[in-house]
C-alpha cells in the first residue's frame, strides 16, 4: 500500500470524522486529483466508502465547486482514464474505475438541473458519452466478493436518469436511451441479479411520470422487448428474454397505481406472458 493512498485514506476519514468540514488552510481542490486518481481503487473501503461519499457532500450537499470546475471534472470523468478505462475487458479490477466514474456524473446533473452548467451541446456531449458507454461496457457484474460492488448498469442508469430530465435532451435523445436500454438487457452474456432491473427500470419511470415521451411510444418499445422470443433457443436469447422479463416485471409493479397509464399496463402485461410463455413452450 503506497504511502499517498494512506494517507489519502487517513485524511478522508479525518474529514468524514469532521462531518465534513477541512481544516483552515484546506481547499477541497487540493483533494481532488487524488479522488480521481483513486475513484476506481479495488478496494471498497476508499471508492465505495469514502471517495464517493465525498462527493456526494461537496458537490451534491455543500455545493463546494464552481460551475467551472464541474465542467472540469465532467470533462476528466469521461475521459479515457476514467469512464472509458480498458473499456471492453471483462473480469479484471478495471471495471470499478469506470463504474465509479459514472456516479458522480449523476450528481453534477442533479446540480445542472437546479443550476444550469452545460448548453444543450454539452448535454448533447455527455449524453453521448453516456451512450458510447452503455454500448461498449461489457462487465456486466453486480457485487463481486472480492472488491464490493460494480453495478456497471445501475451506475451508468443513475446518470441517465438525470439526463432524460434535462430540458436540453431532446426526444430523439431519449429514444436513443431506450435503445441503449434494450441493448444493455439483451447484451448476451450477463443475466442481472443485483437489482439492476430496479435501477434501469428508474429511467423509464421517469418518463413516463414526466411524460418525456409519448406513451405510445413507450407503449411499442415495451412490446418490442418481446422479439427476442422470436430468435432461435439460444443462451443469448435466454438472457435477453429473462432480463426483460425481469425489467418489465419491475416497471409493472412500480406503475401499476396509476390510473393514467391503463393501456400500458396492458402492454406490459402482454409482454411479460410472452416473455414468461416462450420459457416453457
Amino acid at each position: 500500500m503506497s504511502d499517498t493512498r494512506t494517507k489519502l485514506m487517513l485524511d478522508l476519514q479525518r474529514i468524514e470524522n469532521d462531518e465534513y468540514q477541512l481544516r483552515e488552510g484546506e481547499q477541497h481542490q487540493d483533494f481532488l486529483p487524488l479522488l480521481l486518481q483513486y475513484i476506481g481503487d479495488p478496494q471498497p473501503e476508499l471508492r465505495d466508502n469514502l471517495i464517493y461519499p465525498m462527493f456526494y457532500m461537496w458537490i451534491k450537499e455543500e455545493n463546494r465547486f464552481s460551475g467551472e470546475e464541474l465542467r472540469s471534472l465532467v470533462a476528466v470523468l469521461t475521459d479515457e482514464n476514467h469512464l472509458f478505462y480498458n473499456i471492453g475487458i471483462e473480469d479484471d479490477q478495471s471495471v470499478f474505475t469506470r463504474t465509479f466514474s459514472a456516479l458522480p456524473i449523476a450528481l453534477i446533473l442533479q446540480r445542472h438541473r437546479q443550476n444550469p452548467l452545460f448548453n444543450k451541446a454539452g448535454i448533447k456531449q455527455l449524453m453521448n458519452a453516456m451512450l458510447r458507454y452503455f454500448n461498449e461496457e461489457k462487465d456486466l457484474r453486480g457485487y463481486l466478493p472480492v472488491g464490493g460492488w460494480a453495478h456497471s448498469a445501475s451506475h451508468g442508469a443513475d446518470v441517465f436518469v438525470e439526463l432524460v430530465q434535462c430540458e436540453e435532451s431532446s426526444a430523439e435523445m431519449l429514444r436513443e436511451v431506450l435503445v441503449a436500454i434494450s441493448s444493455i438487457l439483451h447484451n448476451g452474456r450477463h443475466i442481472f441479479s443485483d437489482e439492476d432491473d430496479e435501477r434501469l427500470v428508474n429511467i423509464v419511470d421517469t418518463m413516463m411520470n414526466k411524460e418525456l415521451l409519448p406513451h405510445q411510444e413507450i407503449a411499442d418499445w415495451i412490446s418490442g422487448l418481446a422479439q427476442c422470443c422470436d430468435l432461435p433457443r439460444s443462451r443469448s436469447q435466454m438472457i435477453a428474454r429473462v432480463n426483460s422479463k425481469n425489467f418489465v416485471r419491475s416497471l409493472y409493479f412500480r406503475r401499476g397505481h396509476d390510473s393514467r397509464g391503463n393501456e400500458l399496463n396492458t402492454v406490459m402485461l402482454s409482454t411479460e406472458v410472452k416473455l414468461n410463455r416462450s420459457s416453457i413452450r
